[in-house]
């Protein structure tokens, strides 16, 4: 459900902001899911001001440009560079300010910079209307007639004024809150601020020509059915106003007729219905249900079978509409239209949702006939869509209000006990407090004792049945955050969510590790010092050793690992992929350090050789990848990647950065370590700062909605210098286009005697999405054409086409 701010503000004072509000909603049980900006048009004129132009002269340099000062409510006028032949010194005009965005009609958004044209400094942009996106014409730019100050925005000048809309996910049982009058309910309650009901004090009835008579046959499915008659209406579009309310809550304005009956039932919470008065044949409705299978169209061109328990609005030929669901394609209204009578009824819950199953149908009014609307609504919303209808198609009122209301729908009585409701509170909030509460509410108190208190519900509380339903009204609006959590709350029974727990993370790590096929080692912390050659200061030694070739703390965990990798080789188990999970020690300044890494190695063939295929040998990206999903796993998957330069034990490698920290180094063990440690075979290796790690490791999630338009992928081929690696390709990709561009994939690289010595060709795919929009052609031929200018000016590189 989405519920406008402006609007609501119009049935509640409120001086909190849209925020402030939505966490008072989400807190008393209706959940505010999000939060959004709705503009008229994109970017609000977010920067855009009233200017005034003070002076006018042509540029020196340039025949068709003016070089002016304007007045934006600044201590200094701007200078500013115009291109259009109609400025003129003393105009008012619409001014772009330095670092607001564009977004023209039919075009990309563009941001304003200052800038130099033609050696003239510009300090912004006298706008045109298409270059702000309100309408089409670039004949020149916009002079207006106002006296507003310079410097006001334009958005103000032009009515199109930001508004925000709250997403509310309602709930099945608060059929109550299917309205902004229905969230201004509870507003009421929380804010001690009262709401105000439409002013229908103004309706009038002219005359009773066009009177129509109604009966009601099944007063079970339709306990309270009213009507009223307006004859020379006119058909048309709706104001601006009209379609703007629609819009912000996403619906498409139709006519003013529809339009109004939309409104109020997104306002009032009244499902409404406007009948061609021409169609009505014999001059009266009758609700009822008719014959099994009798045929009807729907507002939808389909044709429907009706069932007998359909409760069904007709004139004494036919049906015109079935109640509460759906109106007919033949009775509505249409441009030809000249009078209408406009329905408010209250229906049976059951009958509306027997019916709405048994068709497949779920519109807007069906939604609330279902839940339960509120019969004393009735009348105020026929009037308050009749005045409506007045102000924006004209016509006159042309019958008194019809009421079939045999048997009024009663108030719902409750006796709610002040121990009890106490008890299920969970602590004491006084008997007063109970009672301002019931009555903000709109729950009547209509006897009270020392132990008990008489509660008349209102109809339109559809879920306030019992002494529960009361007490959880109060608790909602009294806060849920605002109860104590004492002893006597039973406290040990709420579930308890500790912080990560660091050995509960490492091992989801190396069974995930294990699951791609690593097998566990656990090698000594013991290590010969001959390993290390010239870094003998930096060893934690051992005082009392035992064996020449064990003498020291280890310092890198990769000699050990090696060790148990020569082992294995030279017992012909080449094809191994293994990971400890060890700490390291050295000392500086007398000091001794501890560090935790996890390493992984892989040597000889990932995949076995079958009839299939020959075995594949391991390469780097095998090993990277189960690094990177370790990372992933950890959240921490925002980091650099820069080459790995000078390491004593790894050749051709990368360093994942983080905060300027190395969380992770991966690449092939130098030739010099492995003839070091007689290991004949090519070894990856892969070491992770698991102290860094851990520290920084958030147990959060983070979701994201899944988008509504479609991505489009383009691919590039690029012929590049061998030593420019992919990374600088993405990250030029990604610094050139921030907003469209989701992700960048190198899915072939070629080298070989096709292109000249010293290159490769990196075959690239980027995808684009727009959240907002679907992409069109222009706007991804842009981007690609900018992609391309930066590969060729940066990198040197050559399109292939």
């Amino acid at each position: 459900m989405l519920i406008s701010f402006d609007w609501l503000k119009q049935l509640i004072h409120i001086d909190k902001t849209a925020e402030e509000v939505g966490e008072l909603l989400t807190s008393s049980g209706l959940e505010v899911e999000s939060i959004y900006n709705f503009d008229q048009v994109q970017g609000g004129l977010e920067g855009i001001v009233i200017g005034e132009v003070l002076t006018c002269e042509r540029h020196p340099d340039a025949d068709r440009l003016s070089i002016t000062t304007v007045d934006i409510g600044e201590e200094n006028p701007s200078q500013i560079v115009c291109g259009a032949s109609n400025v003129a010194a003393g105009q008012k005009v619409v001014v772009a300010t330095v670092n607001s965005t564009l977004y023209p009609t039919g075009g990309e958004p563009f941001k304003i910079k200052k800038s130099k044209i033609r050696g003239a400094a510009s300090e912004g942009m006298i706008c045109a209307e298409d270059e702000i996106g309100i309408g089409t014409s670039h004949a020149g730019i916009m002079v207006l007639d106002t006296d507003l100050p310079n410097g006001t925005p334009a958005a103000e000048f032009f009515g199109l004024g930001s508004d925000k809309v709250f997403e509310i996910g309602l709930t099945p049982n608060r059929a109550d809150a299917a309205s902004h009058l229905g969230v201004a309910r509870d507003l009421q309650a929380l804010l001690k601020t009262p709401y105000q009901l439409p002013d229908v004090a103004g309706f009038k009835v002219a005359s009773t020509s066009k009177s129509i008579a109604v009966e009601v046959e099944n007063t079970e499915a339709c306990p309270r059915y009213a009507g009223v008659t307006i004859t020379g209406i006119k058909v048309s579009p709706s104001p601006e106003w009209l379609q703007k309310r629609l819009r912000s809550i996403d619906l498409s304005p139709i006519n003013n007729i529809v339009d109004v009956t939309n409104y109020v039932l997104h306002e009032l919470g009244q499902p409404l219905h406007a009948f061609d008065t021409d169609k009505i044949t014999g001059g009266k409705i009758i609700v009822k249900t008719v014959a099994e299978g009798t045929p009807f169209v729907t507002l939808d061109g389909a044709e429907r079978k009706i069932k007998a328990t359909d409760l069904m609005i007709c004139n004494v030929e036919e049906p015109m509409a079935i109640a509460g669901v759906f109106g007919g394609k033949t009775s509505g209204v249409s441009d030809e239209t000249t009078s209408v009578f406009i329905e408010s009824a209250y229906f049976s819950p059951d009958f509306v949702r027997r019916t709405g199953q048994a068709h497949g149908l779920k519109t807007d009014a069906s939604f609330r006939f279902e839940r339960g609307t509120d019969p004393n609504m009735v009348i105020l919303a026929l009037k308050r869509a009749a005045l409506l209808m007045q102000e924006v198609a004209g016509g006159e009122i042309s019958s008194e209000v019809v009421d079939v209301y045999p048997s009024p729908v009663p108030n719902h009585d409750i006796n709610l006990n002040i121990e009890r409701t106490h008890r299920l509170i969970g602590q004491y909030i006084g008997v007063e407090r109970i009672k301002e509460i019931l009555t903000d509410l709109g729950i009547e108190i209509t006897g009270e004792t020392e132990t008990d208190l008489t509660l008349s519900v209102p109809p339109f509380k559809v879920d306030v049945q019992r002494e529960a339903d009361a007490v959880e009204e109060i608790l909602r609006i009294y806060g849920f955050n605002n109860i104590e959590m004492g002893e006597d709350l039973a406290t040990s029974y709420l579930a308890k969510f500790p912080n990560p727990d660091p050995e509960h993370i490492t091992q989801t790590i190396l069974n995930y590790v294990a699951a791609n096929g690593f097998n566990e080692i656990i090698t000594n912390s013991i290590s010969n010092s001959n390993y290390y050659g010239q870094e003998e200061e930096e060893l934690v030694r051992i005082v009392n050793y035992n064996s020449e070739d064990l003498d020291v703390l280890r310092k890198r965990m990769v000699y050990s690992g090696l060790e148990v990798l020569r082992r294995n080789i030279n017992r012909r188990q080449r094809d191994l992929k293994l990971f400890e999970l060890g700490k390291t020690y050295e000392q500086a300044d007398g000091k001794y350090k501890e560090h935790t890494k996890l390493v992984l190695y892989i040597a000889g063939n990932v995949t076995a050789e079958s009839w299939k295929q020959p075995g594949m040998k391991a390469a780097f990206h095998d090993l990277a990848g189960v690094v990177q999903n370790v990372l992933l796993k950890l959240n921490a998957a925002d980091y650099e990647v820069q080459p790995l330069e000078q390491n004593p034990t790894i050749s051709q490698g990368i360093a994942y950065m983080k905060n300027g920290t190395a969380i992770a180094r991966i690449g092939l063990v130098d030739a010099k370590v492995a003839r070091q440690m007689e290991v004949k075979e090519q070894v990856w290796y892969a070491e992770l700062n698991w102290d860094y790690l851990l520290k920084k490791y958030k147990n959060t999630l983070v979701a994201e909605e899944l988008p509504k338009f479609p991505e489009v992928r383009r691919d590039l081929s690029l012929v590049l210098d061998k030593n420019v690696t992919f990374e600088q390709v993405k990250q030029i990709a990604l610094r050139t286009e921030r907003k469209l561009l989701q992700n960048v994939n190198v899915f072939d690289v070629y080298e070989g005697d096709k292109i000249e010595a010293g290159k490769k060709a990196y075959a690239i795919s980027f995808t684009l999405l727009d959240k907002q929009q679907t992409l069109t052609d222009k706007v991804i031929d842009s981007v690609m054409n900018r992609l391309m200018q930066q590969f060729e000016k940066q990198l040197g590189a050559f399109i292939r086409k």
